[in-house]
């Protein structure tokens, strides 16, 4: 029986982490700046990275990269949070008609990846992410600014600016998975720091997505799991 495993994915704005004791899991999300969480062991810690690593030490030996993820035609370059969605994908989500997997993690980048039901690596797209492109805009206009409440509009044509401006990148995100995802074809699994609220403006049924907000942690548990031999 394993007890007491704590997971760290550093994300490029957040840090991400896993507990996991007795086939339970709990996750939870800090910000880089914060201080290390209570009863957490730097050297058992496992963890992967695809930002810029925190002020705390993390050993070398623990960490999960890419090319120890093992999935048919998968790049070392792939970034290792894309991997270890795809792996949890292919082993929790029911996929008795075989379709293809079509995961979008909306984080600071929308990353969108798709794999077969044999779990081959088929491709993918990268779109900047909600608050990046709401930063973006500030950054590089005179008047936009990022808005203080992230209240998005159901009508689709705005006079406010604020409102006009989150449409505008909620249908960016949106509507390039809207055109990518065949219900026919594929299962859409939506996941990552803003899908809680983005999920519900996809235009397919609900009943055609999977909402796992914490598919690359739970990941990183299966991945290290396996390696040990313990499932």
């Amino acid at each position: 029986m394993v007890s007491n495993i704590n997971f760290l994915l550093v994300g490029n704005s957040r840090l991400h982490w896993a507990k996991y004791s007795q086939n339970q899991s709990k996750f939870f999300h800090t910000k880089k700046e914060q201080t290390i969480p209570e009863n957490i062991d730097l050297d058992q810690l496992i963890w992967a990275s695809v930002g810029k690593l925190p002020d705390f030490l993390l050993k070398g030996k623990n960490e999960i990269k890419t090319k120890d993820i093992q999935l048919s035609n998968l790049p070392d370059y792939f970034g290792v949070d894309r991997a270890l969605a795809s792996l949890a994908a292919l082993k929790i989500i029911a996929n008795p008609l075989k379709k293809n997997l079509l995961i979008a993690d909306f984080g600071t980048i929308l990353s969108i990846t798709k794999l077969n039901s044999n779990g081959s690596i088929i491709g993918g797209q990268l779109i900047p992410g909600f608050l990046t492109q709401l930063k973006s805009m500030e950054q590089n206009t005179k008047n936009l600014k990022v808005p203080k409440k992230y209240d998005i509009p159901n009508n689709d044509f705005l006079i406010n600016t604020e409102e006009a401006i989150l449409k505008g990148v909620s249908n960016s995100l949106t509507g390039v998975i809207n055109s990518s995802f065949n219900p026919l074809k594929d299962i859409l699994i939506t996941c990552g720091g803003d899908s809680q609220f983005l999920t519900k403006f996809l235009k397919t049924q609900k009943k055609d997505i999977i909402h796992a907000p914490n598919l690359v942690m739970e990941g990183m548990i299966i991945h290290h799991l396996s390696v040990k031999q313990l499932l």
